[in-house]
């Protein structure tokens, strides 16, 4: 992209210049801060901030946030050239509708200036951190819980209240995995007082938000009339599932779209079985095809059907959903959303660190349900996509951390025995995936999918 100057670029200044209806929902400088947030990436942006915002526009309150980069500086540099401003580009079709956003008061670079987020903990104004930071972070050692154990010290020191701390990354029981983690690692001077005045609700966030592209910047900068370097993508469908247990005052995210419930585990076990795990199915079997988008993996003969039907009858076996929703309703919606070929979501990228994803997303089901006669496809998909070629002899990348030990031994009672990386204790069912496997290398996927619905 050409250089920009203050006067071409996103920034107070140039609020103006904005169509209406691309103007931010909450004027920047207009709000107080009342949220921390740990973690600076797109989908935060494109996700929780945005709840934040609408929150404040409907109910008022000052819950302005205050954004933490653990180590990059380089959104944080371009929010601070542009007052903290930036925008959401939402792709449906080929159409784009693109708005600013003014819920981020300001930013921390952690890595530089650990001192400043300790500062914030200890805030009295700050009630609610959220935080986005990944799975890694939630260990004794690392920097995201030293900083939390650290600030919730000085809180305590400086008398400022209860605070609560609302896991949003993708983890089951995430506010529970925090808390328990927390409370191992909280000194024992604090441990009455953490117990007392800190909150960690557990919530199930959803949204696609696809990497952003020079493209993408282009058509911020299309719609806007001005440039944006902090610009994020995401798909219409937006959703937040939250468990209503906060120490004190919350934004009224309520009125903002989100969900408040006692229990988010039906949700969390409807995402992760009839959206995430489907979208893992058609990562592997649309890269062993040659496709590269997801939505191209969709567009494969059968493929919808043979989803619909995993959803309808295995998925919907293994679980019961929250009150008011049907399993095979919600994974229609999610196919309508895998659809969308404008959000270029990438199979290569979807089919990252299967290790990690697919207990939750297909064992689940597979080790559950009757007759699991599809989500021993979907681990049959994964151990032959790990094998490193498409169907047509194209290397596939196994981005994983346990990807040494997979291709160490790829048989499938090393991938899949009872010791193995990815355990099925049934025999009978490890038998289904070998069987699949060996489909899958005589047919090819595309083939093996359009011959399973015919």
């Amino acid at each position: 992209m050409a250089m920009t100057t203050s006067a071409t670029r996103l920034g107070r200044a140039t609020l103006s210049r904005l169509p209406a209806d691309s103007r931010p929902a909450v004027l920047p400088g207009s709000v107080r801060a009342g949220v921390l947030h740990l973690g600076l990436g797109a989908f935060f942006r494109a996700h929780q901030a945005l709840y934040v915002e609408a929150a404040m526009a409907a109910s008022g309150g000052d819950w302005g946030i205050v954004a933490v980069a653990p180590r990059s500086r380089d959104v944080l540099e371009a929010l601070r050239a542009q007052d903290h401003l930036y925008s959401v580009v939402t792709l449906d079709g080929a159409a784009s509708r693109t708005r600013a956003v003014g819920a981020l008061t300001g930013t921390v670079h952690a890595a530089s200036d650990p001192d400043s987020v300790v500062a914030h903990l200890a805030d009295p104004a700050i009630r609610v951190v959220t935080m986005t930071v990944t799975e890694k972070a939630y260990a004794p050692d690392s920097a995201v819980t030293r900083l939390l154990v650290a600030g919730l010290a000085a809180r305590r020191r400086a008398d400022a209240g209860p605070i609560t701390l609302l896991s949003c990354d993708n983890l089951p029981s995430n506010g529970v995995v925090l808390g328990r983690l927390l409370a191992g690692v909280i000194p024992g001077e604090l441990r009455d007082w953490y117990a007392a005045s800190v909150r960690c609700p557990s919530s199930m966030v959803d949204r696609i938000v696809p990497a952003t592209t020079p493209a993408l910047l282009a058509t911020a900068q299309r719609d806007l009339g001005v440039a944006d370097l902090a610009a994020v993508v995401g798909e219409p469908f937006s959703q937040w599932v939250i468990e209503d247990d906060f120490a004190g005052a919350r934004p009224d995210w309520a009125a903002a779209g989100a969900v408040l419930t006692g229990d988010v585990t039906p949700w969390e076990h409807l995402k992760l079985r009839a959206l995430n795990g489907v979208h893992s199915t058609l990562a592997y079997l649309g890269a062993l095809a040659g496709c590269e988008y997801i939505a191209d993996a969709l567009a494969l003969p059968g493929m919808t059907d043979l989803l619909r039907r995993y959803v309808a009858t295995e998925v919907a076996a293994s679980m019961t959903p929250p009150e008011g929703v049907t399993v095979a309703g919600y994974g229609d919606a999610a196919l309508e959303r895998f659809a969308n070929a404008a959000l270029g979501h990438r199979c290569l990228q979807v089919a990252m660190d299967g290790t990690q994803k697919l207990p939750q997303r297909a064992l689940s089901v597979l080790n559950t349900v009757p007759d699991p006669a599809l989500a021993t496809l979907i681990l049959a998909a994964w151990a032959r996509f790990a094998e490193g070629r498409s169907d047509s002899g194209q290397e596939l990348p196994l981005n994983d951390p346990r990807a040494a030990e997979v291709r160490a031994d790829l048989s499938t009672e090393a991938l899949f025995g009872e010791s193995g990386v990815l355990p099925v204790p049934d025999p009978a069912r490890r038998r289904m995936i070998d069987l699949w496997r060996a489909e899958l290398a005589t047919h090819g996927a595309a083939d093996l999918v359009r011959r399973t619905v015919a």
